[in-house]
């Protein structure tokens, strides 16, 4: 196939590109800066600098659309709210317009998203059918959806991955968490109760070539079929390091650093893969502390 992707140097597109690769795909990536990308994921990769000058993407069998501002960053300013929907509404918008101007277009956009979408529900189990509860993390993500699926025809389909937390050996959610964890001094997050709907980095690439390989359409939750509360994530990376994992941190703490994204780590989702598993795909990692076995060794 010939595809196109954006978010290429990101933590899923880094670890998507070179199975790609491994698979004789021939990939073009999208990015602001083409040295930095090829630096970062080397070469045997068409690099294209924004798509400014793109009338179309005939030629194409695919776009991938990974790209977005880091959402956990830095506090939820306004400004740095518009930068968080700018960087994925833009992007999206105009794949979307290359897409419909082309004679003969990719027959599949995947486009990014995440399990944001259904803000904080709590205990409640949350397939791709439930409501979501309206809050900033899921106006982010409908819109971004909402674009998306404008490419939606009978010659493109549309899939959306409504992500969770990626686990793998850099970057992400352990990125921030091992310097702590390692040291001995990590630990559940407020009162530990809420969930976290994760994945291993291998079953988030596969679960996209999945959906490239497969006549599907719509959001899916890439996820693992067992989320766990954050208080059994913290135990679980502290049995993968062999260090304790009791320090607590208080809610009222996070939310003083944090402010309004403190919702990232003090809220969560009971996300389950109904969608991907009824339409077959086979899960690798199921266990958590397989899963942190295996990316922190």
């Amino acid at each position: 196939m010939k595809i196109l992707l954006t978010g290429g140097t990101g933590l899923i597109g880094r670890h998507l590109v070179l199975r790609l690769q491994s698979l004789q795909h021939d990939i073009t990536v999208v990015t602001r800066s083409p040295e930095k990308a090829r630096r970062v994921l080397g070469a045997g990769i068409v690099f294209w600098k924004g798509l400014s000058g793109q009338q179309d993407l005939d030629g194409f069998d695919a776009v991938i659309n990974l790209a977005g501002e880091p959402i956990a960053d830095k506090r939820w300013s306004e400004a740095q709210k518009q930068r968080l929907c700018s960087s994925r509404w833009t992007l999206t918008e105009r794949l979307v317009e290359l897409i419909r101007n082309s004679h003969t277009p990719p027959s599949v956009l995947i486009s990014g998203s995440a399990t944001g979408y259904y803000g904080d529900l709590g205990e409640v189990v949350v397939t791709e059918e439930e409501p979501p509860h309206n809050e900033f993390t899921h106006k982010l993500c409908a819109q971004w959806e909402r674009l998306a699926c404008a490419a939606q025809s009978d010659n493109t389909r549309v899939c959306l991955l409504r992500t969770g937390v990626v686990l793998a050996s850099e970057g992400g959610i352990l990125g921030k968490m091992l310097p702590p964890f390692r040291l001995g001094l990590g630990g559940p997050i407020g009162n530990g109760r809420q969930y976290l709907a994760w994945i291993h980095i291998d079953d988030m690439v596969n679960g996209i070539l999945w959906l490239l390989d497969n006549d599907l359409r719509g959001p899916f939750n890439m996820v693992s079929p067992y989320p766990v509360r954050n208080e059994q994530f913290a135990h679980a990376l502290g049995r993968a390091l062999r260090r304790p994992a009791v320090l607590r941190v208080p809610a009222s703490v996070i939310r003083l650093l944090m402010g309004e994204s403190s919702v990232l780590v003090l809220g969560g989702q009971r996300a389950l893969p109904k969608r991907l598993e009824a339409a077959g795909f086979a899960f690798r990692w199921y266990d958590v502390d397989e899963a942190l076995g295996n990316v922190v060794q």
